[in-house]
């Protein structure tokens, strides 16, 4: 996952920049959002088997009945990036901790 990150953030960078002077901010949240849903949706397959992911979302601190009906709910990748399960087990701020750089705190960073 540092491999992704490291080769997204230059282009995450570049659009802060080419972006920094638009008043709206409200597609760069959703856009933000949706590249951590992305990068959700690539761990979650990464993970392959249910029983694989059951175990990691009880590690990323899921209890224990919830990661497994998560894990073998039958659902496609895309949906589960999306759901709670992972938004809880993935927050914005393990993103920020990995290194992954968000559109609008570095807007507001350049305009400050």
């Amino acid at each position: 996952m540092a491999n992704v990150i490291e080769r997204i953030n230059p282009v995450l960078r570049g659009w802060a920049g080419y972006f920094k002077l638009s008043q709206s901010r409200k597609p760069l949240e959703e856009l933000d959002g949706w590249v951590r849903r992305k990068l959700r949706c690539v761990v979650w397959r990464q993970w392959k088997r249910p029983s694989t992911r059951a175990r990691n979302l009880m590690r990323l601190g899921i209890h224990e009945g919830r990661a497994c009906t998560s894990a073998f709910n039958g659902r496609g990748p895309w949906w589960n990036s999306g759901a709670s399960h992972m938004n809880q087990a993935l927050p914005k701020k393990l993103w920020n901790q990995l290194g992954l750089v968000s559109i609008l705190d570095t807007i507001n960073g350049l305009s400050a």
